[in-house]
Formats: structure tokens, sequence, C-alpha cells
């Protein structure tokens, strides 16, 4: 027997703890050590394997089918301008997200999109059977009749399949499903994994067919399986949410042939996704009429695009010695900072208070500029007092009380005037958070 390392696919004839190559622990996993002869055997079998290897000078290389200059499509405003636009035919796409969150629905209202341009489509499933993705269909009021669907997990059953037919684009649903019977472990392990998207991606190259897998994510909000495929894939599209909400976050976070700094937002509906085209929809409008103090609007980023978001904070009086510390979808590392900051610069007493912090939405994020609005809602709990509802805040503050500019700031200020925000604080109208403190308080 054999052993590979689940991170970097380094093999060894015996088990050890660390993986001396990658540096991980506990990472090995038992292999049949006849694995790459049973590899060679099967790809003699596979017909598209046995066309012949031509070298090419750059000046050989055509202008149509070799440079892949194929466009696809979806006709999703927010699919298509999160990838740049267009896919491209031999595209290899891994679209990932957490259980529930609505990946096999976002990939059937691609295939529809694709199947009114008259595409030929084949759809893999893996996960569900026929049936269960019919009603799916149904409900979603998608009229897709002459889309191939295959219901296996033998990868070579589905290798033989693209090698006999003529498809312009295939979704697998899901690739953890996929095993080769010449591997002993079980689908969904680092060696099945591998195999079974090393096989794909050869004939989807070769046929020029814009290919769709759909991946899981582990506990902790990686993809799940081995690095290797991140690595292989042309594109990893990240979906995103709160299942408990209505919200869904489609972003790339690995792009050949586009940008990596685009957002996609939609909303989950009984009839499927639709796209967001107003980021204000994602604010409950009943928040705006609720006057209660702790309640703050910032303007965040999700690469280029600027995003409103609801901040609410509670301050509560404690009798015990040690307050509490609650922060709902915000670094609590960052709260610890902005709390020693209101007690060294506006004299509080911060450890006579418990303290919870909410970033209405679900989704957690990492943007530094979204410490002015936490600041503002706790001091306004605080003191009791309510912020006008027109006022929107976005700022990193530094250790000493100053206002950093952020990130696409002027976009943020151009994108907060456009959704009715009429005032806006930030690092260009202040430099400390005292003065803007203290303006904030004589202007409401």
């Amino acid at each position: 027997m054999q052993y590979i390392c689940k991170q970097c696919k380094k093999t060894y004839t015996k088990w050890v703890g660390k993986c001396d190559n990658c540096g991980a622990w506990n990472s090995l996993e038992e292999i049949e050590s006849n694995l790459n002869y049973n590899y060679r055997k099967i790809q003699k079998d596979i017909k598209y394997t046995n066309t012949q290897t031509i070298i090419k000078k750059l000046s050989q290389i055509s202008e149509t089918k070799d440079s892949l200059t194929i466009e696809l499509y979806t006709n999703i405003s927010e699919i298509d301008n999160l990838v740049g636009g267009k896919f491209i035919a031999g595209q290899y796409i891994l679209l990932a997200g957490s259980p529930g969150i609505g990946k096999s629905t976002l990939c059937l209202q691609i295939l529809n999109s694709f199947y009114l341009q008259n595409k030929k489509i084949l759809y893999l499933a893996g996960e569900e059977s026929l049936i269960q993705i019919k009603n799916r269909i149904d409900r979603l009021g998608i009229k897709i009749d002459d889309v191939d669907f295959v219901e296996t997990r033998d990868v070579y059953q589905l290798i033989n399949i693209l090698e006999q037919n003529v498809y312009d684009v295939f979704f697998v649903d899901s690739i953890q499903t996929l095993y080769s019977p010449n591997i002993n472990s079980v689908p969904g392990s680092v060696s099945q994994v591998c195999e079974c998207a090393n096989l794909i991606m050869e004939i989807i190259k070769a046929k020029n067919i814009l290919t769709f897998i759909i991946g899981h994510i582990t506990k902790s909000g990686d993809i799940a399986g081995p690095m290797y495929l991140e690595h292989m894939v042309d594109t990893i599209l990240l979906f995103e949410g709160d299942r408990k909400s209505e919200a869904r976050y489609l972003k790339v976070i690995k792009n050949r042939f586009g940008p990596t700094d685009e957002l996609g937002i939609f909303r989950m509906t009984n009839k499927g996704l639709v796209s967001i085209k107003n980021t204000l929809d994602l604010i409950d409008s009943s928040s705006f009429d609720i006057k209660s103090p702790g309640i703050v609007f910032v303007m965040t980023a999700e690469g280029n695009r600027p995003i409103p978001l609801e901040v609410q904070a509670l301050a509560s009086r404690t009798f015990f010695s040690n307050p509490r510390r609650t922060a709902s979808n915000f670094d609590i590392n960052r709260l610890y900072i902005i709390l020693a900051l209101l007690e060294k610069k506006m004299h509080i007493a911060i450890n006579e208070y418990d303290i919870f912090i909410n970033i209405v939405g679900g989704i957690k994020y990492d943007d530094p500029g979204i410490d002015l609005g936490v600041l503002m809602s706790i001091y306004s709990s605080l003191k009791d007092f309510v912020v006008s509802r027109n006022k929107i805040f976005f700022g990193e503050v530094g250790l000493s009380g100053e206002i950093k500019k952020v990130y696409i700031e002027d976009k943020r200020i151009k994108e907060s005037n456009l959704l009715g925000f009429t005032e806006f604080f930030c690092s260009q109208t202040h430099k400390t958070v005292e003065k803007l403190i203290k303006d904030v308080f004589n202007r409401s």
C-alpha cells in the first residue's frame, strides 16, 4: 500500500504524521500501490487520448478554436458581470457553497439560460435522483425538454458519454459523488476527487466544453477536497449566505479569464434566485422607521461593489466581574480594539457593560471599513442616543483614534448618495473619532 497527502498529493511508502512537503499534519490517506499502473492502463482505453500530440509554434496557433474565443453568455446580469461579461468554451468552473445554499438551483437557472440559446447541454445527477431534479425544475417553472440528464456516479461511464456525444455545456452535481472503480477508496476522498476531476478536465479541454462542477465546503468555510482541485480549475465561484435569510452572495475566488473583484447578489425565492440590482434592498425597510439607539448604517465593500449594511449594538450594565463581549458576523478582536478606544478617548467605563454586536444579514465581513459604524452603534447604545437614519459611516479606526481611508472610499461615497443617504462620515469628513462623535450628536 501507499499513502498520499490530501493537501499536496505527495506519495509515501509508509504512514507519517506530518507531510514533509507541505507541512500538514494527519493529512495522509491510504491508496493502492498500483494506482499509477491502473491510471495508465485506463487512459489507453479512452479514445480521445489516442489522438496524436501536435507541437505548434506561437505563429501556428489558430485565432479561433485554439485561442478559445468562443464566448458564452448566461444573460443573467449578476453572473455575467461577475466573470467579466462572458464564459469561454472549455472553461472549467468550480461552484462551491454550503449545503442548502442554492448551488443546484443556480446551476439549473444557468442551464436554462444556455438552453434558450440552443446550446447542447449535459447534466450529471450525482446527488439527486432524476425525479427529484424534475420536481425542482417544475417548481422553478423552467422548460428544458431537450437537455440530456444522466444519473451515474461512475466517472468512466460519464467519460464515454462525453466522448460519444457533442455538448456545449456540462454540469456535474457534484464532484464529490463521482468515483473511479479502479481506486480503492470511497467517493469524495482525495484520491477519488483528484482522479475524477483530472479525467473530466482532459476531455472537456479537448472538446471545448464549458463545465460547471459543484463542490462542497467544510465546517470552517474552506472548499472541501484537496487543494489540487482548486489549482486545476480555471474559475472558482463561492456561493455564500445565511440559509435563514433570503440574500445570497456569489464571489469569484479565482478566474483565469476575467476579474476576481466582483460580487453577484441574489435573493432566494420559491421560484429560484432573483438578481438584486439595488443594494438597498439588502436592508430591511422597517429598520429606517425604528427609532432605537444602537442602530447605524455602514457602507462596506465586496470587491469593487459597495454594499450597505445595518449594524446593531446593545450595551447593557452588568453586575459580574467579567462583562460579556459578543460579536455576530464581526471580528471579536476588532471589537476589543474599538472598546478600548472608546474607554481611552471618550472616558467610558466599558468594563461596566455587556456589549453585543450584530451585523445584520448572516455574512461575516472582514472589511475594516465597518469599524467606524460599529464604534458609533456602541456609543449610540451606551448614551441611549438615536443616530439619524439618513447618516452612513465607513472608515477604519486607528489605535490613536484617527479615522483612516478605506478601499474605494470615493465609490462608497457615490453609492451612498445614490441610495439616498444625505450625510456620510468617513476620513474625508473627519480625522478623529472624538470630533466625529461630537458632530453627529450636534447634527441629530
